[in-house]
């Protein structure tokens, strides 16, 4: 056997740069490349390793290790799961800083690899710098908090390790079904320690992701539900576009006639205008899509995991509608007492088909659908118009709608703004919307805007990546204005000021109590309120900034920032308490006060509970 010997860091690195995944015919390396910080704990072995690479495998340098964890999983999101970026940290708190990515990653079912520091497995200079100490368990530290967030786990205190433990976190990340984020602890000495490693281990390696066909069974009980429909609903999430089946998918609904709703996720599945495009679902929906899963007997989900705001926490449909669920991973399909197909959506979706015998749903049941979608669509053509009242959320989303190219890549997170995205924005291309909302992890959007610009300049060169953010998620985590500028990633960033954490405010408000603690100017802790000037803050950071008035300046200003080459940030002030999409909306239960002495607090719950009756009772 030959060897050649190595660090574990440059066996990292080098198997890394040998492993490539076949897309569509062409073979691309996995490993898109990385970002990183260094430390004491990765710099001197990881960095060394890293060095004589960096053309072939880029690092990108971060400004904040959670928005690194966030562009990678955007990065990731981009790339339907086909390639991921790793991300590197020290030892301590730089590590600890990916806690959240690492969460996102995980709730998104996303790819990332951490190389993080470690404390030294000899344990001789103990206690180190930045070292958590566990008197009892000297095992225990920082990096073990990783295990709740992780699909793959591991720390190497041996240098042959590796052997296993990369091709396992790669099959891991590359899994439909338990894809997600890999974690490998790297001590600081074990990353400098030498082996001799069998050159087979590094021979340059093809992937292709699984495409699992499902059990004949499984479709034979699911066609035989959807052929007893008589108002059948499929529901399109965002493991549509991961499976690459949305050509499947629309060939379906078209074949048998049957409405489709989006997921958050799953938005971009169909374009707005596809006269079987129904709307998006639930607590953040639309009219039209909600009145059709009210009334609908059978549903079909495809790619969706389900989640609260997708189901109006279980009451958005029928308690006796049957639900078959599509899904790569069995977790998913088998929710609330669901009909499973277990498997690809790709694969699954034309078996389906082909066993439904060519029934198609009754023609009233659609045509009222497309009704209902009209409605929704008039709706929202007033809800974004400019006109005489205060600035708000749907008219910028509005203006910028009209006036993006059709692969320009939406990226919005947390707040009030996925709600608004999701029920305003009419898609224009598929897979250009992502709203980060199965973590709805603030900070996401403008680092989230980095990754997926990172992504999408290896693409499309002629589109552009464009941010929505609030206030509160901006002055959060914006330190990647300056990463897009310093990498040239330009990023148009829209930020919309309502003074505050408006959207809270408005569900502190709608569960009965006062406002407190959310906008700025209801904050008791502040004598002497003020707003911050975001357009200097970003002119700070390398940007092109300007604030605007009302929407007519902001498209005049997009225009402007779609024909620059440079990051272009653009604020304008909208209303924290009126503009809100009022329409659209489902029960989302939330913990409401059985016990107040404040009246109106007691009545919104009594209101709130009234709902409930309306609750599937499932596992």
């Amino acid at each position: 056997m030959t060897t050649i010997r190595l660090t574990v860091a440059q066996a990292i690195v080098r198997y890394l740069m040998n492993q490539f995944i076949d897309i569509d015919g062409q073979e691309t390396r996995i490993c898109g490349g990385g970002f990183g910080i260094f430390g004491h704990g990765n710099v001197p072995c990881l960095g060394e390793a890293l060095y004589p690479v960096q053309d072939e495998l880029p690092l990108y340098r971060g400004q904040n290790e959670q928005s690194m964890g966030f562009a990678a999983a955007a990065y990731a999101k981009y790339h339907l799961r086909r390639r991921f970026m790793f991300c590197t940290a020290s030892a301590g708190p730089g590590t600890a800083n990916l806690l959240t990515a690492s969460a996102l990653a995980h709730a998104n079912r996303l790819p990332m690899l951490m190389l993080c520091g470690d404390t030294f497995i000899t344990r001789l200079p103990d206690p180190v710098l930045q070292q958590l100490e566990h008197f009892g368990n000297p095992t225990l530290g920082v990096n073990d908090a990783f295990k709740a967030v992780s699909r793959y786990w591991d720390r190497i205190t041996h240098p042959a390790q590796i052997i296993q433990s990369l091709p396992a976190a790669l099959a891991t990340m590359l899994d439909p079904a338990d894809c997600g984020p890999a974690f490998l602890g790297l001590p600081q000495d074990v990353q400098g320690w030498a082996y001799d490693y069998p050159e087979a281990f590094f021979e340059r390696t093809v992937h292709r992701i699984r495409r699992q066909a499902p059990d004949t069974a499984e479709i034979t009980d699911a066609a035989g539900l959807l052929k007893q429909a008589e108002r059948p609903m499929i529901i399109a999430g965002g493991g549509v576009q991961y499976s690459d089946a949305v050509a499947e998918l629309t060939a379906f609904a078209e074949a048998h006639n049957i409405p489709v709703v989006e997921t958050i996720a799953g938005r971009a599945n169909l374009l707005a205008d596809h006269p079987l495009n129904t709307g998006p679902l639930g607590v953040t929906g639309s009219d039209s899509a909600n009145a059709v899963a009210e009334a609908a007997d059978v549903i079909l989900a495809v790619g969706t995991r389900l989640q609260d705001f997708t189901t109006g926490s279980w009451t958005a449909f029928a308690k006796d509608a049957r639900i078959i669920t599509l899904n790569v991973g069995r977790h998913d399909a088998t929710k609330h007492r669901s009909t499973p197909i277990v498997g690809d959506a790709k694969l699954g979706l034309p078996l389906l088909s082909g066993a439904m015998d060519g029934l198609t749903a009754p023609d009233a049941w659609t045509k009222s659908a497309q009704a209902k979608r009209a409605d929704w669509d008039a709706y929202v053509a007033k809800n974004v118009a400019p006109g005489n009242r205060p600035n708000s959320y749907a008219q910028a989303i509005g203006v910028v709608n009209a006036l993006c190219d059709p692969r320009d890549r939406i990226v919005a997170a947390a707040g009030g703004l996925p709600a608004e995205v999701t029920a305003n924005w009419r898609s224009l291309d598929i897979g250009t919307v992502d709203v980060e909302f199965g973590f709805s992890c603030m900070g996401y959007e403008i680092a989230g805007g980095w990754g997926a610009r990172i992504a999408q300049s290896e693409h499309e060169s002629t589109a552009d990546t464009v941010v929505f953010c609030g206030d509160g998620s901006y002055l959060l985590m914006n330190s990647d204005i300056y990463s897009s500028v310093l990498t040239k990633k330009k990023l148009i960033i829209l930020v919309l000021d309502n003074g505050g954490f408006a959207v809270i405010n408005k569900l502190q408000n709608n569960t009965g109590n006062e406002s407190f603690n959310n906008l700025i100017a209801d904050c008791p802790t502040v004598p002497d309120p003020f707003t911050v000037d975001f357009e200097a803050h970003a002119k700070s950071m390398g940007a092109d900034a300007v604030t605007v008035a009302n929407p007519a300046e902001l498209g005049d200003a997009f225009k402007r920032a779609k024909a620059s080459d440079k990051t272009s940030v653009i604020v304008m002030k909208v209303d924290p308490y009126e503009g809100w999409t009022t329409e659209g909306h489902t029960w989302w239960e939330v913990g409401t006060a059985q016990v107040s002495e404040n009246e109106n607090v007691r009545a919104k719950h009594d209101e709130w509970e009234s709902e409930r009756v309306k609750q599937r009772q499932g596992i």
